[in-house]
């Protein structure tokens, strides 16, 4: 009786059909609306690696400017990375890293935004993650102990489900 239960109550996972094989999401009959999400996420560092980072110090350049870029390149490209995923029309791309002090982290947040049938949680996600492993990518060599930490959907509106707020 317990397992019936939870078979009525868990949600249909999407990418996969009545025979367990993945398969794309038909949106055709979707309605357009506009779909925004917000995800971040960090890169935790040695206090020296931050210094080196907020002085530009390090040899291959600036670092927050190279990882947003990054960040937004990824977003647009979430499709060509992500198997499952529909080839989006991105309207906005906006990724913001900051540098903190305690822990000494990079934090990283993106905000995607289109006018679509699907959501653009996945675009936020690999902006926030392509943006860390680029973070990390340019200080590995004074600091190999860094860890890309913490991403996650922070926000997301629009579409059949509505708005989602996580703390």
């Amino acid at each position: 009786m317990v397992a019936e239960q939870r078979a009525e109550t868990q949600p249909e996972l999407s990418h996969i059909d009545a025979q367990g094989r993945a398969r794309m999401v038909d949106v055709g009959d979707k309605e357009i609306s506009e779909r925004r999400a917000v995800a971040e996420g960090r890169v935790l560092m040695q206090a020296g690696t931050l210094e080196l980072i907020r002085n530009s110090a390090l040899k291959k350049g600036d670092v927050l400017a190279t990882a947003e870029i990054a960040g937004v390149m990824a977003a647009k490209r979430t499709h060509e990375l992500i198997p499952l995923c529909h080839p989006l029309m991105l309207n906005q791309v906006m990724v913001e890293l900051r540098l903190v002090d305690e822990p000494p982290s990079v934090e990283i947040r993106a905000e995607v935004g289109c006018s679509g049938k699907t959501g653009v949680e996945m675009e936020a996600l690999t902006a926030v993650s392509v943006a860390g492993l680029t973070v990390y990518d340019m200080a590995k060599a004074v600091d190999r102990g860094m860890r890309i930490d913490a991403v996650r959907l922070r926000e997301k509106d629009g579409g059949r489900s509505g708005s989602v707020r996580l703390e």
